[in-house]
C-alpha cells in the first residue's frame, strides 16, 4: 500500500474534537469545544425559514453571494472605519477556519516562514505545515500572555512570509493592546511581512479592554489578509460562514485558492445570515453584555474551586491552572476531569509548542443552568481531587 503524505505526520487529530468526543461518551458537561448551546438571533432563524422556500438550493456566486457580501461590507466598515468594496475586497469562505488555510496558500510559498504566537489555536500551525511553510514559535508568556518584542524582533529577523495574530486570543482570552500591535506592524513592514489574523471574537470584549482592527492602523491595510466568522458573533457555528478581507491584489489570489477547495459557501446559509449582519448596534452591545455576564458567572465557580486562571480579556475561553492536582499531565488530568468531575476541558499542552502541562481550557459560551451544573461540579474540587 502506498504511504501517505510526509507532512501528515508532523501533527495529530484535533485535541479538541476528539475531547468532545470522550465528553459525549461519559455524559461530561463539555466546555471543551467553543459552541454554544442557546439559538442565534430570532432574526436569522426566521431569515433561515424564508431562505429554505426561496431560489437560494444552487451555487451562489464563488466569492460570495452578492447580496451578502454588501450587507457583510456594511458592517466591517461601519466597525473598522474601512472602505470596503464588496466586488473587490472579500471572499467568503467555509468558516474563519477555511478562510486561514485560504490565506496561508495565498501568502505563502513552499519554505516560506509563519510565525506563530505560542499557545496558539491548533489550526495554525497545521495550516502553515499543510501551505508547505514552517512555522517559528513566539511565546506568550502566562499568566497575562504578552509577548517579548525582542523575541518577536528575532522571529522577524528569520525573514518570514506572514504572522498569524488571532485578537482577541483564542485559547488565551487576551485582547491586544494598540501598542502591542504597532510593534507588529512596525516588524512587518520592516521585513515586507503579511499579518494574517483571526478576528471571531472581535465583539466579545469586556471593558477596560478595547479590540483594534490590526487592518484599520495606519498603513496596516495593504499587508493585512482578515480572517472572520460569523459563527461566535450570531452563535451560528454549524452554519460554517466566514470571510477573508484584504486588498484586491491579494482578494484576487485568494477567489482561486478559495474556488478549488470549496467553490463556495452554502448559499441559503448566506441569504439568511444577511438578517445578523443588519442587526443594530444594540445587538452588539447586547453579546458584550451577555458574556461578560457569563463570564462573571464561570470565574466566580473557579473562584470557589480553588483553582488559579488567567482572567479573560476577550473571547469565552478561560485557561486554568490545574498544577496543584498532581497529575503528571494536563492529558492525564483533562480525562480525570471528565470520568470523575463530569466536566470537559481541552489540554492546554494542544495549544502550547513549549512544554506545558499545567493548564486546561474551559470556554463559557451556554447558557446559565449549564454553567451553573458545570460550576458547582468543579468548586467541590474545593474539598480535594
Amino acid at each position: 500500500m502506498p504511504k501517505t503524505a510526509e507532512r501528515l505526520h508532523v501533527f495529530s487529530e484535533s485535541v479538541i474534537r476528539g475531547t468532545t468526543r470522550m465528553s459525549d461518551q461519559y455524559g461530561a458537561i463539555n466546555l471543551s469545544q467553543g459552541f454554544p448551546d442557546f439559538d442565534p438571533p430570532e432574526e436569522m432563524l426566521a431569515a433561515l425559514e424564508r431562505a429554505t422556500r426561496g431560489p437560494f438550493h444552487q451555487y451562489a456566486v464563488t466569492w460570495g453571494a452578492p447580496r451578502f457580501r454588501r450587507a457583510l461590507a456594511t458592517k466591517i466598515a461601519k466597525f473598522t472605519g474601512l472602505d470596503v468594496d464588496p466586488e473587490r475586497h472579500l471572499v467568503v469562505t467555509c468558516g474563519s477556519t477555511e478562510a486561514m488555510a485560504v490565506a496561508m496558500m495565498t501568502a505563502c510559498n513552499p519554505g516560506d516562514k509563519v510565525i506563530v504566537f505560542s499557545p496558539f489555536y491548533e489550526n495554525y500551525a497545521a495550516d502553515a505545515i499543510l501551505s508547505g511553510a514552517i512555522p517559528i514559535y513566539v511565546a506568550l508568556q502566562p499568566p497575562t500572555f504578552n509577548f517579548d518584542p525582542d523575541e518577536l524582533a528575532r522571529a522577524f529577523a528569520e525573514k518570514p512570509k506572514a504572522i498569524v495574530l488571532c485578537n482577541p486570543s483564542n485559547p488565551t482570552g487576551k485582547v491586544f493592546t494598540r501598542d502591542e500591535l504597532l510593534i507588529i506592524l512596525r516588524l512587518a513592514e520592516e521585513h515586507d511581512c503579511f499579518v494574517i489574523t483571526d478576528e471571531p471574537y472581535e465583539h466579545i470584549v469586556y471593558a477596560p479592554h478595547v479590540h483594534t482592527y490590526f487592518a484599520s492602523l495606519p498603513g496596516a491595510f495593504e499587508r493585512t489578509i482578515t480572517c472572520n466568522s460569523l459563527s461566535k458573533t450570531y452563535s451560528i457555528t454549524g452554519w460554517r460562514i466566514g470571510y477573508m478581507h484584504a486588498a484586491p491584489q491579494v482578494i484576487a489570489q485568494a477567489r482561486k485558492v478559495h474556488d478549488f477547495l470549496t467553490i463556495g459557501a452554502a448559499a441559503p446559509l448566506q441569504e439568511a445570515a444577511v438578517a445578523g449582519l443588519e442587526l443594530p448596534d444594540s445587538y452588539y452591545e447586547g453579546i458584550t453584555a451577555l458574556y461578560t455576564a457569563k463570564r462573571e458567572l464561570f470565574l466566580g465557580y473557579l473562584r470557589a474551586s480553588g483553582l488559579p486562571y488567567s482572567e479573560p480579556q476577550g473571547a469565552y475561553y478561560v485557561m486554568v491552572d490545574i498544577g496543584a492536582l498532581g497529575f503528571d499531565t494536563d492529558t492525564e488530568a483533562s480525562e480525570w476531569f471528565i470520568r470523575h468531575v463530569g466536566v470537559a476541558g481541552v489540554a492546554g499542552s494542544s495549544f502550547f509548542r513549549e512544554p506545558v502541562n499545567n493548564f486546561m481550557r474551559f470556554h463559557y459560551a451556554k447558557r446559565d443552568a449549564t454553567l451553573h451544573a458545570a460550576g458547582e461540579r468543579l468548586a467541590a474540587l474545593k474539598s480535594g481531587r
